[in-house]
């Protein structure tokens, strides 16, 4: 990212990360400062730290992590078709936030990918972001469904936020993971919101 932002000469840059891009926002920042960047977005982020450990006991067993990559070497289409069930919520928002289409769509991207990065992409998940976090010297907003399945917001946003000095954290009520596909219209109000705010 950084390569790019040189090159480009970007200024007072907004860096919006989704999910694992979460992650990248963090590192950019904890690394490079926020000499380009004027704002930052966290939604359904992974940070500050998914893996439970003795001095990270808000954080997720790994056993499940392992079970992830068991399940992806003995069926990755049925894995996949499990994980975004779960990552829309389809079993409360099929038919009314999410259509049989979009999943379908998402299956079929998930499913070209390597099988090799699949498997990667569940250890990339435990990367400690924290002290990055700490570095953040920005006006940061934190956007967490509070129904995620894929990164539970008690040890994820919640915990962001208490790393990332006078950031925002909104909770979406009633949102999966995929929130910007299901609550696209509430998600883009209170970006917008965020980005044309001045400091």
């Amino acid at each position: 990212m950084n390569k790019i932002m040189t090159k480009l000469n970007l200024r007072a840059a907004a860096l919006v990360g989704f999910s694992m891009g979460g992650g990248e926002v963090a590192r950019y920042l904890g690394k490079y400062g926020s000499d380009r960047v004027s704002k930052a977005v966290f939604m359904s982020a992974i940070p500050p730290f998914l893996l439970k450990t003795s001095d990270n006991p808000e954080g997720i067993d790994g056993s499940v992590f392992d079970g992830m990559k068991k399940a992806i070497k003995a069926d990755r289409p049925a894995f996949l078709s499990e994980f975004f069930s779960n990552f829309y919520n389809v079993d409360n928002l099929g038919g009314t936030k999410i259509s049989d289409e979009v999943v379908r769509l998402s299956w079929n991207v998930g499913s070209s990918a390597s099988p090799k990065g699949t498997l990667d992409c569940v250890s990339a998940w435990l990367v400690d972001f924290r002290e990055e976090l700490k570095r953040i010297n920005i006006p940061v907003l934190i956007m967490h469904g509070d129904a995620d399945r894929i990164l539970p917001l008690a040890s994820t946003g919640k915990r962001t936020a208490e790393f990332v000095k006078g950031s925002r954290l909104l909770v979406i009520d009633g949102a999966p993971h995929g929130m910007n596909w299901t609550h696209a219209e509430e998600i883009n109000r209170e970006l917008l919101a965020f980005l044309n705010e001045r400091k």
